[in-house]
């Protein structure tokens, strides 16, 4: 089950570091400014606790434009699959 909310970049844990091309990271500040977050990031949601692993670029524009939360597309799952992301 898929749900869109409003999440505090504070409160999603980002457990794989990911490089992040600084270009793409400006153009997308550019567009969230101009539009706002087109497409939300994907995060799941295990026993209360939001994990984020894609979004890289749009999770670090939010940041570098001070916003205090970014749209997710939430799926709860098991630990057992937040275990599979991180093998």
């Amino acid at each position: 089950m898929l749900r869109v909310e409003e999440i505090p970049l504070n409160q999603i844990r980002r457990p794989l570091p990911r490089q992040t091309d600084s270009t793409k990271v400006a153009a997308l500040m550019e567009s969230i400014q101009a539009e706002g977050l087109r497409e939300p990031i994907d995060v799941l949601e295990v026993e209360g606790q939001y994990y984020g692993f894609s979004g890289c670029h749009r999770y670090e524009a939010h940041q570098r434009l001070g916003k205090e939360t970014i749209r997710c597309r939430i799926r709860r799952a098991p630990r057992a699959v937040l275990q599979k992301h991180l093998a």
